[in-house]
């Protein structure tokens, strides 16, 4: 009977194991596909906050979604920058744009177009932005030479004109007014 007993609590216990085990995987499955993700909050020349862009890997690129408010209206060229600091009032600290390819600026430029370049962002009359577009290229996995996260990190800064999309440097787009150190 202490035979028949041992026996059974053993057989429990190795059954309930690998129940256990079969959990766990699954668990891990799971997390494997989940999609990085990133954010900035985005801050003007006087420390004001505009909100937040967030960013997540997909197949091709990087979603950009933008959901920004006190923006003065019209349109600003945005870029991303090679180093992940925003020290107002100027945000020099935020680097060149972001060319990890070495091309010049602007999607219009034959010689063009580098990874931070962006859209355009068009600001409503009420200062308001609430926009999504994927960056072709980039990601956020931080082994990547075109990784978002990679290196001394990265920022989204928004500039005072609109860019001309071939200008290089920067699209003829202004002043820094805004910046958000990508994390």
């Amino acid at each position: 009977m202490k035979k028949m007993s041992l026996i059974i609590i053993s057989l429990l216990v190795f059954v309930g194991g690998c129940n256990f085990f079969e959990k766990k995987e699954k668990k891990v499955e799971v997390n494997a596909n989940s999609a990085q993700t990133a954010t900035a909050k985005v801050i003007g020349k006087n420390n004001e906050s505009y909100g937040n862009a967030y960013f997540q890997e997909e197949d091709n690129g990087v979603r950009v979604t933008l959901a920004l408010s006190g923006l003065p209206s019209g349109t600003h060229g945005i870029h991303i920058h090679s180093v992940g600091k925003c020290e107002p009032p100027t945000f020099e600290s935020a680097g060149p744009h972001f060319n990890p390819t070495h091309k010049e600026h602007g999607k219009d430029n034959p010689k063009g177009y580098h990874m931070g370049d962006l859209p355009n962002l068009e600001v409503g009359e009420d200062g308001s932005v609430d926009m999504n577009f994927l960056a072709e290229g980039l990601t956020l996995d931080k082994n990547a030479a075109n990784s978002l996260l990679g290196g001394e990190g990265t920022s989204l800064v928004i500039h005072e004109s609109e860019d001309d999309y071939k200008s290089d440097p920067a699209g003829n787009s202004g002043a820094r007014i805004a910046c958000g150190a990508i994390q």
